[in-house]
This record gives structure tokens, C-alpha cells and sequence, in this order.
């Protein structure tokens, strides 16, 4: 089938700073306050804010002493995954009333082909508006939702009427949608490309477009080809209810930075024995071991290996790991160290039974 007869019907769900509402939601206290999960500790990492935080610019990823200087009444709470899960397996279920065809992203998105659904509903736009009320009614939580043609600018939309808001893209819009925006609306155009788009005179979608494709696979390598083709409303890939990890792994950030291998070596064994659980309970093993450490000065730098065969064990991921830590000197103190297994045994088997799966046609309304 071509894919110019292949219309699909994509939803987007995205809750609203999900682990900050599901605090909010559990005590009533906090509820229209500035709050941060996680990000406590002077080294700590904000995990989510709130809604009235970001008001004064907090962040997830921003350190906890930044997010205090821009919101001096900023509440802290400590993360609860267990409980951030236990409401995501609530809203998945909601998901799986309307389709199969489900693919988490994180605890708080997912897409959702609803071209062919349980409700045998025509319009993805009502579904959307169903699905999200009935996750207010089972969580009392809010969730946005982006709805068009394919995954990409059902992501795009979602971030359109945030918070609690929708936006529907039907086919004969999506180019007008895509070339009105702004690059860094993008998603996958971060903020170093985006700068380097700018440079290049890229500001919107339309400026996008006129790029030709040898022009951006020049000067954005491979992704050259995917920025041609998402401008122009081409993302083929279908919405696939198992997703295969590529990489497994566990770090720690330290409360003081630490200066010699031999504690780091010490610090090694400790996260080596948590990724041996995660590999054990997910039963993976893997090829290639890579050692991740962040200087004091944020300066990032990965060290990797790749082995003839599949390991899984502490001992083996330990001994790995502290030769690539001996590798080369370190280049400041160090303030986070992690291990990632990658190359996994895994099998696209299941993957490919998905794609089968989506070979649908369409031409209903949104």
C-alpha cells in the first residue's frame, strides 16, 4: 500500500506536570502553590514543577539551588514513583479501552492510533476529548492532547493549549500548522539546533521548507533527511504498543565531588549492583558497556567498550566498567558517574508483528 493512501488518526496525551499534580492532588496544602519534586538536596535535580512554578521559571532538569534563586517560596516534596506509577497504570488502562495500539513514552505521554478503535468512533478529535475526561474523572488529573495524522505533529499539538487544552491537526492543515511554527517548536530540535538553525536563517517551519534536502543533510547530517520530511508532514512511523529499550542503566550524582578513582571505583560497585537488578528483573543482558561521568564543571563525557559477547552480572559490569574508568585520567572532580548496557538481546520480532498491524486506510473526518 502507498503511503499517500495511508491516513492514520494519532493521538497524543500528555498530563500536566504529572508528578507535581499527582503531589497537588494528594495534599490538598499544596494545591495552587509553587512546588518542585525532587531537587532538595544542594546537589539535587528538579524531576517536575509545577504550573505556578514555572511561572517564575523552574524546570525538571534544573538544579534545585537555581530553581530557589528564581522562586524563593518554592515548596520541595520528595519524589513517590511508586505512587507516579500507580496512577500512569490507571491511565494506561483508560488507553487500552479505545485501542491496543498504545505506545508509552514515560509515565505521563503516550500515543494512541485510534484509526481503527474499540468504540468504533469516526472522530479522534471527540475520542481525545473522551479519553481526557475520563481520566479527570479516574485521577482527577488534567491531560492535553494533540490529534493529526502521525505521530510527530500529534506530539507538536499536544504542546499547542497546554494546560488541560486540545488541538486537532486534520490532514488538509497540517502544512499551514508546520509552517507557521516556530523551529524550536519542533520536537527533536533541541536548543543547540535550533540556535544553528538560526544562524542558517531558519526561524519558522516555512524557512524549513525552503531548505533544500542536500542543503540540511550538509550541514545536520542524518537528521538533514528527517527535517525535510517532517516539514512536510512525511513520519512514518507507526505507533508500536512494545517498545524495545536500547540501553539500560543507573547512575548517581554525589554530594561532593569526588577526585580519585579509588572512590569512584567504590561508587562503581554501588551502581553496578543496581543495574544488575534492573537487568535481572527485565532479563537482559548486552554487548556494550559504556561509563558516563560528569565533571564538576558539567563538562560530560562517555567511555565505551563493546564485547563478543551478551553479559549481565555485577562482577562482569563491574570489571568493564573500572577499565574504562582507568582508561584516561580524569579531567576535573567528578560529580555523577553512570554505566549503561546497550547492544541488548533484544528481537524486533514483536515490533514487526506491530507494523503489520497498522497497515490501515482512512479518509474519515478528524
Amino acid at each position: 500500500m502507498e503511503h499517500d493512501n495511508l491516513v492514520r488518526k494519532i493521538i497524543h496525551i500528555d498530563m500536566d506536570a504529572f508528578y507535581a499534580s499527582v503531589e497537588q492532588l494528594d495534599n490538598p496544602d499544596l494545591k495552587g502553590k509553587a512546588i518542585a519534586v525532587g531537587g532538595a538536596s544542594d546537589r539535587g535535580v528538579i524531576a517536575a514543577a509545577s504550573y505556578e512554578a514555572r511561572e517564575f521559571g523552574v524546570r525538571s532538569a534544573m538544579s534545585g539551588v537555581v530553581a530557589k534563586r528564581n522562586c524563593p517560596d518554592l515548596i520541595f516534596v520528595k519524589p513517590r514513583f511508586d505512587r507516579y506509577k500507580e496512577v500512569s497504570k490507571q491511565i494506561r488502562a483508560i488507553f487500552l479501552e479505545y485501542t491496543n495500539l498504545v505506545e508509552p513514552l514515560s509515565l505521563d505521554e503516550a500515543y494512541l492510533d485510534v484509526t481503527q478503535n474499540s468504540k468504533n468512533a469516526f472522530s479522534a478529535t471527540l475520542l481525545a476529548t473522551e479519553i481526557r475526561d475520563k481520566i479527570k474523572k479516574k485521577t482527577g488529573l488534567n491531560a492535553s492532547a494533540g490529534i493529526s495524522i502521525n505521530k510527530f505533529v500529534a506530539k507538536v499539538a499536544s504542546d499547542f493549549n497546554k494546560p488541560n487544552g486540545q488541538k486537532t491537526v486534520p490532514p488538509e492543515e497540517v502544512t499551514t500548522f508546520l509552517e507557521s511554527l516556530d523551529i524550536k517548536k519542533f520536537h527533536g530540535v533541541g536548543k543547540v539546533t535550533a540556535k544553528r538553525m538560526y544562524h542558517l536563517g531558519i526561524f519558522t517551519g516555512k524557512d524549513l521548507k525552503d531548505k533544500s534536502e542536500s542543503f540540511l543533510t550538509e550541514n545536520f547530517g542524518k537528521s538533514g533527511s528527517y527535517y525535510f520530511n517532517i516539514i512536510r508532514g512525511i513520519h512514518n512511523s507507526p505507533v508500536q504498543p512494545i517498545r524495545l529499550p536500547k540501553s539500560i542503566g543507573a547512575e548517581h550524582t554525589f554530594r561532593e565531588n569526588l577526585t580519585s578513582e579509588v572512590y569512584l571505583s567504590q561508587q562503581i560497585e554501588k551502581i553496578a549492583l543496581e543495574l544488575d537488578k534492573r537487568i535481572k528483573r527485565n532479563k537482559y543482558s548486552g554487548k556494550t558497556i559504556t561509563l558516563k561521568i560528569k565533571y564538576s564543571d558539567f563538562v560530560q563525557q562517555t567511555r565505551s567498550k563493546t564485547l563478543p559477547f551478551y553479559i549481565s552480572d555485577k562482577s562482569m559490569l563491574v570489571e568493564h566498567a573500572l577499565q574504562l574508568l582507568y582508561q584516561e585520567k580524569l579531567q576535573n572532580s567528578v560529580r555523577l558517574i553512570g554505566i549503561t548496557i546497550s547492544n541488548l538481546n533484544t528481537s524486533n520480532k514483536e515490533i514487526e508483528r506491530s507494523k503489520e498491524k497498522m497497515e490501515i486506510q482512512l479518509s474519515l473526518p478528524f
